[in-house]
């Protein structure tokens, strides 16, 4: 925003700290000007007043209303000059050693305006509010910088995850031109798996997308319905896996997007069909009802996690070495869209490994108004 020039802080107050002292100065006079007029005052005076005095300034007596304005008016402008300049410069280093930490502030704020999110103020002394500010400020570099760095790594983790498919697409075509004999039933049944994975990929970018920008509406829902319909939904695949879903819980109300939140718990569901054992194994999907939350847990069995393999199961396209690849394996978004939806909930995502092997995940979201009391 352009300004029209002004004068600085610094100025401000120097001038305001030598007003104040001159206009405390000129009250003290006037006071004592006030006060002289009284006979007895001028008389208490005079005790002090050398002999001959008054006949220099004038033959002045005690009475005369115009003695203090005479006698005392070239020491009173004398007083008014020394507390001008006494103002002007104490009040001129005040300014300056009071303003010193914001003169930091504005220099950290330049240098992560120009793009340097790394520097921090650091101020050193006692808290103030210039140091809660800087504090204030260094915290939100922090987390700027770790947000610039995550939208970084997630646009280049998805311009690779975008451009796989389509080399193969290209790779495909260009198969095909160069032998026109080759059967292109083969040829369109891959196609179609590839562009169903790239439109599978792109949907979940613009989830991801419209999650962060909180841009749905929100609604009372029953999560315990909403585990039920997801459970429901991939009860087929768990079946052709040989698998067993166990589902219990209460009727857990919360405020949110019915879509997003199905969103949220077929993921899970899915991911703990998927990442299970190969055979004869589990997946556990509760809910809970808390004194101010509701919480879904989903448990799965499978191969023991290390807890440094899990805290990077919610970063975007990180697929676990260790764990099992399938068909099923979706695009590497599911745990970060379930993340992403739950933050947007204002709610609290825990991944925690299992000791006898596989995963639990914990989503925790504020109750409806209507649990609050319980």
């Amino acid at each position: 925003m352009d300004r029209a020039p002004g004068l600085s802080v610094r100025l401000k107050l120097t001038l305001s700290y030598a007003g104040f002292l001159m206009l405390a100065g000129a009250l003290m006079l006037a006071a004592a000007w006030l006060a002289g007029q009284h006979r007895q005052s001028f008389e208490f005076l005079l005790r002090y007043v050398p002999d001959g005095a008054i006949s220099t300034t004038g033959g002045l007596v005690p009475g005369n209303s115009s003695f203090l304005l005479r006698a005392f008016a070239p020491a009173a402008a004398i007083v008014l000059a020394f507390l001008l300049v006494f103002g002007l410069l104490g009040g001129w280093l005040l300014a300056g050693r009071m303003l010193a930490p914001l003169t930091r502030i504005t220099d950290a704020t330049r240098m992560a305006a120009n793009g340097s999110l790394s520097h921090r103020i650091r101020l050193p002394g006692r808290r103030d509010e210039f140091r809660e500010l800087a504090d204030a400020f260094d915290t939100m570099l922090t987390r700027l910088e770790a947000h610039v760095a995550e939208q970084q790594r997630f646009a280049a983790n998805a311009s690779h995850e975008l451009r796989t498919p389509l080399a193969i697409t290209q790779t495909l075509l260009d198969v095909a031109s160069n032998d026109p004999n080759r059967d292109t039933g083969e040829l369109v049944g891959r196609l179609h798996a590839v562009n169903a994975r790239a439109i599978d990929l792109t949907e979940a970018l613009l989830l991801l997308s419209r999650t962060d920008q909180r841009s749905f509406t929100r609604e009372q829902v029953d999560l315990s319905l909403i585990a039920e319909e997801a459970t429901e939904t991939l009860l087929p695949l768990a079946e052709k896996r040989g698998l067993t879903i166990e589902t219990s819980g209460d009727m857990t109300s919360t405020i949110g997007s019915h879509a997003l939140l199905l969103q949220m718990a077929t993921n899970l569901v899915h991911n703990a069909i998927v990442h299970n054992l190969p055979e004869q194994g589990t997946v556990w999907v509760t809910t809970s009802v808390h004194p101010k939350t509701v919480v879904l847990t989903v448990e799965n069995t499978g191969e023991k996690l290390a807890p440094q393999l899990v805290a990077t199961l919610v970063e975007p396209f990180h697929r676990g070495t260790e764990r099992i690849r399938t068909d099923h394996a979706g695009v590497g978004l599911g745990l970060a869209i379930v993340k992403s939806i739950t933050q947007a909930h204002d709610g609290t995502l825990t991944l925690t490994p299992r000791a006898a092997g596989g995963l639990r995940v914990t989503v925790q979201l504020p109750a409806a108004p209507s649990h609050t009391g319980r």
